[in-house]
């Protein structure tokens, strides 16, 4: 199935996307429709040296800005490339759609368009992260705010089901991110979003600490997307600043140069594994159809596995697994807690 992707959104657009679009169709053999201006877009695959089979263009004449708001946007710019590429989606002639674009308005494209799984209240955007042992999935990321216990049950639902389905994790383990690891600690939001966990039948192992995400006690973490986006932003800048003191250090003396030097694949290996560029971008989940929102400064490998974890998810049936598995554990959840059991 073809995978839409908005040539026009990111910092670097036109160029970037485009180049890693050209990127994904080679390594990965996935036919692409690329979504906005034209006459730019075959400007930039002219430059690239030529056509490609894999790749067509879909014309969209209007670009949403970084700094519009989300709502308006989607509802007056109706030949923007996020909206025409998730009609693309809604048609059925994609099976998902990537931008690094405005994220706000990708999600409320999403909603609009595309519109909810059934027994999803709030979308929720996934993000995964490496750890030393082994990828783990935090969700909200920043979707959501301002979350009741119900939407963080569904938040902890979709990301094991992505979890399972593709990380290939066999029995996913949920946590809640608090501030210790007793029932007792936290907010009355976290314990209560335990307590329903506990009538699911879902991996739960309870509340789960800021340390916890490097020590593989979850495979799941489960947050507001206020506590997520600050966690993932701490993440990020932490992995720039750990390169930057190894640079520091490896300058101050010839030993140490002469170290970094035979250890040179040991290091590459290591930037490689925080880069989050290997990972491309986060799925929206909680839509009928794949979404996949990268960071604004994508560059071409960025967009390139963006693409193929748009891919996956389409292959991976996410949505149809997320709609199966909010019936079960939702439904235990909310019964559960309304009996009083």
């Amino acid at each position: 199935m073809k995978i839409a992707v908005d040539a026009m959104g990111g910092d670097h657009a036109p160029r970037e996307v485009v180049s890693g679009a050209i990127l994904a169709s080679r390594e990965l053999k996935v036919p692409i429709i690329l979504v906005g201006q034209e006459a730019r877009i075959r400007e930039e695959l002219a430059r690239a040296g030529g056509g490609n089979p894999l790749i067509s263009v879909v014309h969209a004449s209007e670009v949403v800005e970084m700094c519009e708001q989300p709502a308006n946007a989607i509802r007056k710019k109706k030949d923007s490339s996020i909206r025409v590429g998730i009609n693309l989606v809604a048609s059925g002639e994609a099976s998902s759609f990537v931008s690094a674009g405005n994220s706000g308005a990708v999600m409320a494209g999403a909603l609009y368009i595309l519109k909810k799984v059934d027994g999803i209240d709030r979308p929720a955007i996934t993000a995964t992260i490496p750890t030393p042992a082994g990828p783990i999935v935090l969700i909200d990321a920043g979707a959501n705010v301002d979350c009741k216990s119900a939407h963080l049950v569904q938040f902890g639902i979709m990301g094991e089901a992505y979890a399972r389905k593709i990380l290939g994790i066999e029995s996913p383990r949920i946590g809640v991110v608090s501030i210790g690891e007793e029932e007792s600690k936290g907010t009355d939001l976290t314990r209560e979003t335990g307590e329903k966990f506990r009538k699911t039948k879902l991996n739960f192992v309870g509340n789960v600490e800021g340390r916890d995400f490097f020590a593989g006690k979850a495979d799941v973490f489960v947050c507001d997307g206020f506590v997520g986006n600050v966690v993932l932003k701490t993440m990020e800048g932490m992995a720039t600043a750990l390169g930057h003191f190894l640079k520091t250090e490896i300058r101050k003396s010839y030993p140490a140069m002469l170290g970094a030097v035979l250890a040179g694949g040991a290091i590459r290996n290591v930037k490689k594994r925080l880069d989050y560029t290997e990972y491309g971008g986060a799925p929206l989940l909680g839509v009928r159809g794949g979404v996949v929102i990268c960071h604004g400064s994508s560059d071409a490998k960025a967009i390139k596995n963006g693409i193929r974890m748009a891919a996956s998810l389409g292959k991976g049936g996410v949505d149809v697994e997320i709609a199966q598995s909010i019936l079960l554990h939702g439904r235990l959840a909310e019964e559960g807690i309304a009996a009083g059991s």
